[in-house]
């Protein structure tokens, strides 16, 4: 039997977590009379933060939102990201057999460490990735030190 090493417990919790959820947004929809229904309304765009010697990064993934329904804020040390993916209207509501895709607006809120030179902010959007470049304070940069040896 081979030793399986777990790395993050609290993401498989939250991965069930969603599926509950999923399962009994699911019945509801169901008993409202509505086999498949539209979600429409608020939704969580998937992000992944990182950091490295210069600067902090948040990517969000955002497939389907145009660049114009973004809007990047930094305030009072939090980074806000908010935007919209609009329904298409090319085909007819009744027409779709399915509809999993979440629709509507979004909002994702991140405290930002004090370490960030929020005055030097970027933001680009490619390929439906929307990548946000929070630079470091120059203080906050970790320095080498040489060790003379005598």
């Amino acid at each position: 039997m081979a030793i399986v090493r777990w790395l993050d417990p609290f993401r498989d919790l939250s991965s069930i977590q969603e599926r509950m959820n999923q399962i009994f947004e699911d019945a509801l929809a169901r008993s409202r009379g509505r086999e498949e229904g539209l979600r429409s309304g608020m939704w969580t765009p998937a992000v992944d933060i990182y950091e490295n010697n210069d600067s902090v990064v948040v990517k969000a993934e955002l497939p389907g939102v145009e660049k114009d329904q973004i809007s990047v804020e930094v305030k009072d040390g939090i980074l806000s990201l908010r935007g919209e993916r609009k329904f298409e209207k090319e085909v007819k509501e009744e027409s779709y057999h399915r509809i999993e895709r979440s629709y509507g607006s979004f909002q994702r809120s991140f405290s930002l460490p004090v370490s960030v030179d929020q005055e030097k902010v970027t933001a680009q959007f490619k390929n439906g990735v929307l990548e946000v470049t929070l630079p470091k304070k120059e203080q906050a940069k970790p320095k080498q030190i040489q060790v003379n040896v005598k």
